[in-house]
């Protein structure tokens, strides 16, 4: 059995039953045997189901709506939405199958969730707005604002990851859980709540709408993410949790808390022994270039090297953002080490 292309075309289906069928009456053993594996006839409608049955899905007309469905998701097309869920309920609900970028399926709305941040990857267009309205109309029509049980996270631990603030909202407005927790064997932040993720991603607008929702804010590092450490004594605070902080706050640019951790002695070139990460290339290799300038006033050596790649913090610096375009415009007018 083989798996959809994540943008699989329902026409290059048909013309891949229609090679099939012509191959087997051209006398194609292999093709013959494909098609005699489901029916005794050699005909275009035992070919599809033939194709249908390679990827998957027990009949050719599965298959076309299976693609039809994550095309209208891609597209957000809300009023086709509605109209494919009223024809098939289960449209709202069933997960996304047999496509090779979501191997184990993937539900509906944690599928909307991640659209805008895979929006480059799938082709789409760049302005990938309107996830939210699809993911209200999901929400209506009867899909699990917590998501399936089975899950390893929550459509909104999802949204936060993938850093669509619109669905969040969306998924907030509904009732879902601030403080539901990723499984502890999942990937990204294993355990961790929708603003740790959001935190640990670099996604600082939905950030936001967490913390303005109520999200609780457990710890030093989600505060500087956050913004505002005043509930967080610096003098209580480890050495190693103050640079976490920095690391966070460089990420996200609260550039005020950048000060305060510095000023409080936090050493501004170290790296946080749990992660690796270290402010000035954390803040290069996200384009954040408000810290980027903001470290090296504060004295953030750029020529200094990690022990991973051995990269200063330009070399790091390779994205094609505006922000990224700025910081490498202020590391390279840095001094360079001989």
């Amino acid at each position: 059995m083989a798996d959809l292309p994540a943008r699989a075309d329902i026409d290059q289906l048909r013309n891949q039953a229609k090679d099939l069928l012509a191959a087997a009456k051209a006398g194609d053993h292999d093709a013959s045997a494909r098609i005699r594996a489901v029916s005794a006839r050699l005909v275009l409608a035992s070919a599809q189901l033939a194709v249908a049955r390679h990827y998957g899905f027990a009949s050719w007309a599965r298959l076309k709506t299976e693609v039809d469905r994550r095309e209208l998701l891609n597209r957000r097309d809300v009023r086709a939405l509605r109209a494919l869920i009223a024809d098939d309920p289960a449209a709202a609900t069933a997960r996304l199958e047999h496509f090779c970028d979501h191997r184990r399926g993937v539900a509906p709305l944690s599928y909307v969730a991640m659209l805008r941040f895979d929006s480059d990857r799938l082709g789409l267009p760049q302005d990938a707005s309107g996830t939210g309205e699809v993911a209200r109309m999901l929400l209506d029509a009867g899909a699990p604002v917590e998501g399936d049980p089975a899950d390893r996270e929550t459509p909104l631990i999802t949204a936060a990851s993938y850093g669509d603030s619109e669905v969040a909202k969306v998924l907030i407005y509904a009732g879902a859980d601030l403080e539901a927790t990723a499984a502890t064997d999942a990937g990204g932040v294993p355990g961790g709540t929708a603003l740790r993720h959001a935190a640990v991603f670099g996604m600082t607008h939905v950030i936001d709408v967490l913390v303005g929702a109520g999200a609780r804010v457990d710890s030093l590092e989600m505060a500087a993410a956050a913004g505002d450490i005043s509930a967080w004594p610096l003098t209580s605070a480890t050495r190693e949790g103050r640079i976490r902080a920095l690391v966070f706050a460089s990420d996200h640019q609260r550039l005020g808390v950048i000060d305060q951790l510095v000023d409080a002695g936090t050493p501004v070139d170290a790296e946080d022994a749990k992660w690796g990460r270290q402010a000035l290339r954390i803040a290069a290799t996200n384009g954040r270039a408000a810290s980027v300038r903001r470290l090296l006033e504060l004295g953030a050596d750029p020529n200094l090297r990690d022990t991973w790649k051995h990269r200063t913090a330009l070399e790091w610096c390779e994205g094609g953002s505006p922000g990224h375009k700025e910081a490498r415009a202020i590391l390279k007018g840095q001094p360079r080490s001989v």
